[in-house]
């Protein structure tokens, strides 16, 4: 299963009200914390993989996933290969990862508000270090139609799928301290 998503840097006042006009249904908001891990023998950033432990908080309480993200394998999007699973007890993962020779390399917080539309999650995401982002996503074994529809909501949102960001949260992080 691949996870195909658009991502654009965008105003999320306007995007809500074109949500709402859409007859999106909210899905609600969360808190995430995403900590992202080195591998012991492989560079992440070479191959360009990812694996994170997310915490996840909204009025409910906190849960715990593991993730990890193959590469990305086409131009045309931010799909990858995704593998995520959730963990009972998110410390005790941590500490399992840590004695195995991963470290933690870096955290991204952001608070996400999620929306269900045309068979999508259209989420906004507020990063702390970055700005307001508008992703589309959804899960698919057919990469192209997803694109597409994707690309097709988004244009229906008023927003540029042209404009779209390939780079993780993690790396426009990296990429900001750089500057």
């Amino acid at each position: 299963m691949y996870e195909v998503e658009l991502k654009v840097e965008a105003d999320h006042d306007e995007v809500r009200r074109r949500l709402t006009a859409l007859g999106a249904d909210p899905l609600g908001t969360v808190e995430q914390v995403d900590t992202y891990y080195e591998h012991p023998v492989r560079d992440f950033g070479e191959t360009d993989e990812a694996f994170r432990v997310r915490r996840e908080t909204d009025d409910e309480g906190t849960e715990t996933r593991v993730t990890y993200k193959g590469p990305l394998v086409e131009e045309s999007s931010k799909t990858r290969e995704e593998f995520e699973t959730g963990v009972e007890d998110g410390e005790t993962m941590e500490r399992m990862l840590e004695e195995l020779g991963f470290e933690p390399f870096e955290a991204v917080e952001k608070r996400r508000e999620r929306f269900a539309c045309e068979g999508y999650t259209v989420t906004l995401d507020t990063v702390a270090g970055l700005g307001e982002y508008v992703e589309v996503e959804t899960e698919a074994a057919d990469i192209e139609p997803a694109r597409e529809g994707a690309v097709a909501l988004m244009t229906d949102l008023d927003l540029d799928p042209g404009e779209q960001v390939r780079t993780s949260y993690l790396g426009l992080l990296l990429e900001s301290r750089d500057e």
